[in-house]
């Protein structure tokens, strides 16, 4: 059985006092919740601050991204050692708003990705294809690139510790989702490609996630399909009530 995982991004938004009073606010709206994890990912200035918040909860806390390098010149990054002394346990990698405004591409990915593992830290990389991809049939085809090229060098061993995050670009902040049996269709499929890579058992056991204007109104028809293990989140998880009622959602 896989642990659903229910993951709050909250990009470029919350000072840290504010995201000390959010994190504060949502805690015991979750403190009952024993069946799924739930993770953080403030901006990195607020990363400590809600981690010691958090502590001695189920809540764990994420970032938002990584440099590959543990340290050096590289001006206004942040490496794996020192989100694992903010005391983070996840960190996203790969999102399409990095891939996006700040270049990135596959081989960069990869080498974040590489620097998480090696860490210690919990990766959850995000793939997805945008609308002209996607009206061009080629959603298996791009995803599939990006899982592989993510992947490239990366042991068996490795990815029980592995998230996987399906986010269509067309999707995010948009309002618009793919139906449930659409999501279901494309992380199924990427589950088959990690069988190929890796074989059926660690396949089975990547926790795989869906991720693009989630709402309290549609995470349950999500979550009630057999490959998705959960969700990463964005604007809804901006208010504790709101995301409180995410993670807590009843499978439909």
């Amino acid at each position: 059985m896989r642990t659903p995982l229910i993951a709050a991004n909250w990009k470029m938004h919350k000072t840290i006092p504010e995201a000390e009073a959010l994190a504060s606010e949502l805690l015991p709206l979750v403190a009952d919740v024993e069946d799924r994890e739930v993770v953080l990912c403030p901006p990195f200035p607020a990363l400590a601050a809600v981690a010691a918040a958090c502590r001695g909860s189920r809540v764990a806390v994420g970032a938002q991204d990584l440099h590959w390098e543990a340290q050096g010149a590289y001006t206004g990054a942040v490496s794996a050692p020192m989100l694992l002394a903010a005391g983070c346990r996840y960190v996203i990698v790969g999102h399409s708003e990095r891939r996006r405004y700040f270049g990135e591409d596959d081989a960069t990915v990869n080498k974040k990705l590489a620097a998480a593992f090696q860490a210690g830290l919990k990766p959850i990389l995000c793939l997805g294809e945008t609308l002209a991809q996607r009206e061009l049939g080629l959603t298996e085809a791009l995803c599939e690139i990006q899982l592989r090229q993510a992947l490239a060098g990366v042991e068996a061993g490795r990815i029980e510790n592995l998230v996987v995050a399906y986010e269509p670009v067309w999707a995010i902040g948009t309002g618009r989702t793919p139906v449930p049996e659409e999501a279901q269709a494309v992380v199924a499929f990427l589950r088959r490609a990690l069988a190929g890579m890796y074989g059926p058992e660690p396949a089975g056991r990547v926790r795989l996630l869906y991720g693009g204007s989630v709402t309290p109104e549609n995470i349950g028809g999500f979550m009630a399909q057999p490959d998705i293990d959960g969700a990463l989140v964005g604007g809804a998880s901006l208010k504790a009530e709101t995301f409180a009622a995410i993670v807590k959602c009843r499978i439909q």
